[in-house]
């Protein structure tokens, strides 16, 4: 159980103001049809998540339990900083589409490649050696956020200052990297 809520309370908060949550308000401005985004978001935060935790699963099988704490402390204290820096979004391109769900398939895993919340998931499923148990806390972490986005879109983001969110989100990755350094050390 730590595993899922530990993913999912790291996730939520850090992805709020991240490029796939600015993604997703545009999204839902372009297209005006909240459910077959949100099915879009999920399928491929499924995908990307199940193979970022599988991946940080088969790496900690590869080191030493001292090992990968060490490197886990130093890759969360580095998110941390990381999150500090706001996330921009690409534009919503109008040329080819595919529809909603489809093009926000497409769009949130590319996105999704190398984003902060994917090497997070990578380092939360070296940390807890539990695949599934990650990818259902991370996605249900995205689902919240870029829910958020999706279905509340402006009404809530002016109401939420992101600046805080970073602080907080950059908060949880130094306790989970102070807490990484400490196992290894004494654990």
């Amino acid at each position: 159980m730590e595993s899922i809520s530990s993913s999912f309370v790291l996730v939520a908060v850090s992805e709020m103001g991240d490029k796939t949550q600015l993604l997703a308000f545009s999204l839902a401005a372009k297209y005006k049809k909240p459910w077959p985004i949100m099915a879009g978001i999920f399928v491929a935060t499924i995908l990307n998540h199940a193979l970022a935790s599988w991946a940080g699963t088969w790496v900690s099988s590869l080191l030493s339990p001292q090992w990968m704490a060490l490197i886990l402390g130093l890759v969360f204290i580095a998110f941390a900083f990381w999150t500090l820096k706001p996330d921009e979004a690409d534009d919503v391109s109008d040329k080819a589409t595919f529809g909603p769900f489809l093009t926000t398939c497409i769009l949130f895993f590319l996105a999704e490649m190398g984003d902060k919340t994917q090497l997070a998931t990578v380092a939360l499923g070296a940390q807890f050696k539990a695949a599934w148990l990650v990818t259902i806390g991370t996605t249900l972490g995205m689902m919240v956020t870029d829910g958020l986005a999706v279905v509340a879109g402006d009404k809530i983001s002016h109401k939420i200052n992101m600046k805080y969110m970073r602080w907080c989100a950059a908060g949880l990755f130094f306790v989970f990297g102070l807490a990484s350094f400490w196992k290894a050390y004494f654990g």
